[in-house]
């Protein structure tokens, strides 16, 4: 099955429960891509990691397992003045994309 991932969220226990999700999802075979957009870009920096939810150390082995990640790059570089560390840059037309290619679509 595939699997678009939408996060929104810059909440540190949100994003870190949605790629412990997407990490179990990769490694049961399904094929799964994320896409950062809003609040969410936070999660391709250090910002979220915290002491009790590190979300970096999830999202690594999210892409190590096989998993894809996309930045909204406007998002990331416009409105945050930062630039996407280990997600590509994508924009609305690749969430598009996602959306419709997906079996299954979630948003965090």
């Amino acid at each position: 099955m595939k699997l678009g991932i939408i996060i929104y969220s810059d909440d540190p226990e949100t994003v870190w429960n949605t790629f412990r999700f997407a990490l179990k999802a990769t490694e049961e075979g399904e094929l799964v891509t994320v896409f950062l957009t809003g609040r969410g870009v936070e999660a391709d920096t250090d910002v979220l990691d915290t002491g009790r939810f590190e979300v970096n150390e999830l999202k690594r082995r999210f892409l190590a397992a096989g998993g894809v990640l996309l930045c909204c790059g406007t998002c990331s570089m416009t409105l945050r003045g930062k630039t996407p560390v280990s997600a590509s840059k994508g924009g609305l037309k690749d969430m598009l994309d996602i959306i419709r290619d997906s079996d299954r679509v979630l948003t965090f």
